[in-house]
C-alpha cells in the first residue's frame, strides 16, 4: 500500500519535474505489488486516472524499462469498476480475455502502438470543456489586437537542454499521424526545422475532441502550438530535431486546402530517386518546372529551393559588403529611361506619359555617368530588363544585375583585380558560411564542389581561341564564342589549369559594345573581358571610352541614331564636361547562383523567374 498513499500524495501536482521523476516511481512500485491484491491494484489505477498526462509522459518511459506484468483484470475489475482510467483499459483487451500481457514496448519516438491504440471509441461533444485548449483561431484575434508578451521558440532551438520546459511555437502541419483516437502525432515544420508534437488525452489539458481537431489538420496549415519538450527514449526519425512536444494547446490561424495542388514530398524528390523508384518498379511523382512555378509559393518550401533562395540573398548581401569595403558607393538609378541603355533593339517600352519609354536593359549609362559625377567608385544591386525572345536554359527577361563602375589609374587589370578578389573571398565565404544550404541543394540537385584558384587564371582571347583550334574547334579569331565553345574552353582550362572559374580578356572589338576601349597595340582588339564559371560566361566588363566624340562616333559605327536617342545622346553629353579613365562590369545574380550550384537551369535560381512564356505568378 505504500505505493498508493505514495501516488496520492502528488495528487496536486501537475506538470512538475518532481512530480514526473516520483510519479513514474510510483508506477513502479505499482508493478511490484502481488497480483493477489487486487483491490489494492484498483485503487492505484483510479488514482492513475487523475494523473492521465502523466501516464502519457513518464509511464511509456517506465513500460520500456520494466518486464511485463501480469494482472487478473477480471478482479481487477470488479474493484476498480468505471472509475478506472481510460488508459488503465491498456491492461487489457477488447476479446475480455482474463490474463493478458502489457505491450512490451510503448515509446514515443517511433510512435509504436501501445494503450493508446486499444481505447474506447472517442465520444464527440459539442460542449467540451476543454475546448480552449484547441480551435481555429478567431479573425479578430489574429488584428494585432494587443501585445500578449508571450515568449515564443524557434523549432531550429528546440533540444534536449529544453528538456521539460513549456514552449510555444508556431509553425506548418507537416504531416499527421492517429493512433487509435486519443493520440495523434503532428510534425510540425518551421523555415525548414521541424518537431514531432505529440497530442494525447489528459483529463486536465486534452480532450478526445482535441485529438480529433488535431487529426483534422490539413498538411501546410499554420497552427500555435503550446506544449512540454520531452526526449524520448529512441530517437525520432524524420524531423530535424530529436526532441518531441507534448501538447497542451494546438490553435489553427490558417488552414490549408485539404487537397494541394503539388505535395512537398514530391517536389523535394531529386532525379535520381525517381529513377531508383522506377528501376526498383515503384514509380515516383515527378512533378515538372512547369508545375513548380505555376504553383511557386508551395514548391519554395521544400529544403532545396529554401536553401537556393538563401545562398542568393547571401551573395547580393555579400556582393554589397565588400564593395563597401572596399570605398565603393551603392547608386540607385532609375530603370525608366528615354532610350536603350546597350545600343540595341531589345528592350520593353512602355508608354510614358505619351512619350515611348524603356525598361532600361542595365545601368550601364547612369553608372559611368555617375563616375562622372566624381563618384570615383559605384556598384548598382537592382532588375534590369531584356526583352530577348531565348527560351534558353540561362536567359531570362528580368533579372537582378550587379553592376560595377570605378576610376582607373592606369590600367584595366585594376577592374579584374577588384572581380578576382571579390568572387574569390565570395566562394569562400558561401562555403564557409552556407555548409547546411549547400547540402540541402546538392541533395536534390547533386553538384560537385566548385574548383577555382587563389589567383584567378587570365588568359587572352587569343589564347583561348588557340586552345580550342588544339582540340579540334574551328573558331573565328575575330568572332565571339558560341555556347559550346564556351563549354569547351572550360573543360580544357579545368584539365589542364585545374580550375573551374577563370577570365579571358582582350576580346575582339568588334563583338563588344561602342562604348568599349581598343586595345594600344592592336585596335582590332579590346580592353574588355568576360569571366566563366563551370564553362559558361558569367561577367562581362571593360575599360571604357571617356571621350565624347569617340563615344559619338563609335554609337554611329553601331548603328545607333544619336540625335533621335534621348538616353544615349544625354549619355554621351556627359563626358563633354570631363571624364576620368574609368571601367567597370557586370553580372546577373541568378546566374552566380545557378552556376556556383551546378544548378541545370537559372529558373531554379529566380524566385519568381520571366522569360518569353511567363509573366505569372
Amino acid at each position: 500500500m505504500a505505493a498508493i498513499r505514495k501516488l496520492g500524495a502528488f495528487r496536486h501536482h501537475k506538470f512538475s519535474i518532481a512530480f514526473h521523476s516520483n510519479y513514474i516511481e510510483a508506477v513502479r512500485n505499482l508493478h511490484s505489488l502481488e497480483i493477489h491484491e487486487p483491490k489494492s491494484v484498483a485503487t492505484a489505477l483510479r488514482t492513475i486516472r487523475m494523473f492521465a498526462p502523466h501516464w502519457e509522459i513518464g509511464a511509456r518511459k517506465m513500460f520500456v524499462e520494466m518486464p511485463t506484468p501480469k494482472l487478473n483484470l477480471a478482479l481487477v475489475e470488479r474493484q476498480a469498476s468505471s472509475q478506472v482510467s481510460p488508459y488503465s483499459r491498456a491492461y487489457h483487451s477488447t476479446t475480455g480475455s482474463v490474463e493478458k500481457e502489457m505491450p512490451e514496448t510503448m515509446h514515443i519516438g517511433e510512435a509504436s502502438l501501445g494503450p493508446e491504440a486499444m481505447v474506447s471509441s472517442v465520444s464527440t461533444e459539442e460542449n467540451d470543456p476543454l475546448a480552449v485548449n484547441y480551435g481555429d483561431m478567431p479573425f479578430k484575434s489574429m488584428q494585432s489586437k494587443e501585445i500578449s508578451g508571450k515568449m515564443w521558440t524557434k523549432v531550429r532551438c528546440l533540444d534536449e537542454g529544453m528538456k521539460e520546459k513549456s514552449v510555444l511555437i508556431r509553425g506548418r502541419v507537416h504531416s499527421v499521424r492517429t493512433v487509435g483516437k486519443k493520440m495523434a502525432f503532428l510534425v510540425v515544420r518551421q523555415s525548414g526545422y521541424s518537431v514531432q508534437c505529440v497530442v494525447a488525452v489528459d483529463p486536465d489539458m486534452v480532450s478526445p475532441q482535441m485529438v480529433q481537431y488535431a487529426s483534422g489538420l490539413s498538411r501546410e496549415s499554420l497552427v500555435d502550438v503550446e506544449g512540454l519538450v520531452c526526449v524520448p527514449r529512441v530517437a525520432i526519425k524524420g524531423t530535424s530535431q530529436k526532441v518531441e512536444i507534448h501538447v497542451k494547446t494546438i490553435h489553427c490561424s490558417s488552414k490549408a486546402l485539404a487537397t494541394l495542388p503539388i505535395n512537398i514530398e514530391d517536389a523535394s524528390r531529386s532525379d535520381e530517386e525517381i529513377e531508383k523508384g522506377l528501376q526498383a518498379g515503384v514509380q515516383l511523382a515527378r512533378v515538372n518546372q512547369d508545375t513548380r512555378l505555376n504553383y511557386r509559393v508551395i514548391d519554395m518550401r521544400t529544403h532545396a529551393n529554401r536553401a537556393i533562395f538563401r545562398i542568393e540573398s547571401k551573395v547580393a548581401n555579400f556582393f554589397r559588403q565588400f564593395l563597401l569595403n572596399e570605398d565603393f558607393d551603392e547608386i540607385f538609378p532609375p530603370r525608366i529611361i528615354a532610350g536603350s541603355s546597350e545600343g540595341g533593339a531589345s528592350v520593353f517600352s512602355v508608354d510614358y506619359y505619351g512619350e515611348r519609354a524603356c525598361l532600361a536593359q542595365s545601368p550601364q549609362f547612369h553608372k559611368q555617368m555617375a563616375v562622372c559625377g566624381d563618384f570615383e567608385r559605384v556598384f548598382v544591386v537592382g532588375p534590369v530588363y531584356r526583352a530577348e525572345n531565348s527560351f534558353t536554359h540561362r536567359h531570362l527577361c528580368e533579372f537582378i544585375g550587379l553592376d560595377v563602375e570605378m576610376n582607373i589609374m592606369e590600367h584595366y587589370s585594376e577592374v579584374m583585380d577588384i572581380v578576382d578578389r571579390l568572387f574569390v573571398a565570395m566562394f569562400d565565404y558561401l562555403i564557409e558560411s552556407c555548409p547546411v544550404e549547400l547540402e540541402a541543394v546538392r541533395e536534390q540537385y547533386p553538384f560537385r564542389n566548385l574548383k577555382y584558384n587563389r589567383k584567378t587564371l587570365r588568359l587572352t582571347f587569343e589564347e583561348g581561341v588557340k586552345m580550342l583550334h588544339e582540340a579540334g574547334v574551328n573558331i573565328n579569331p575575330q568572332g565571339d564564342l558560341n555556347t559550346e565553345a564556351e563549354r569547351k574552353l572550360g573543360q580544357l582550362v579545368l584539365e589542364r589549369h585545374g580550375t573551374e572559374f577563370f577570365i579571358l580578356h582582350r576580346y575582339p572589338l568588334a563583338v563588344r559594345p561602342f562604348y568599349t576601349m581598343p586595345c594600344y597595340d592592336d585596335p582590332a582588339y579590346s580592353n574588355s573581358f568576360d569571366v566563366f564559371l563551370r564553362g559558361e560566361e558569367i561577367i562581362s566588363g571593360s575599360q571604357r571610352l571617356h571621350e565624347a566624340e569617340r563615344l559619338s562616333e563609335q554609337a554611329k559605327a553601331h548603328g545607333i541614331d544619336v540625335s533621335s536617342d534621348k538616353a544615349t545622346s544625354k549619355y554621351i553629353d556627359a563626358f563633354r564636361y570631363g571624364a576620368p579613365l574609368h571601367g567597370g562590369f557586370g553580372t546577373g545574380l541568378e546566374r552566380v547562383v545557378m552556376l556556383f550550384c551546378g544548378l541545370n537551369n537559372i529558373r531554379k535560381a529566380s524566385l519568381y523567374p520571366r522569360d518569353p512564356l511567363r509573366n505569372n505568378p
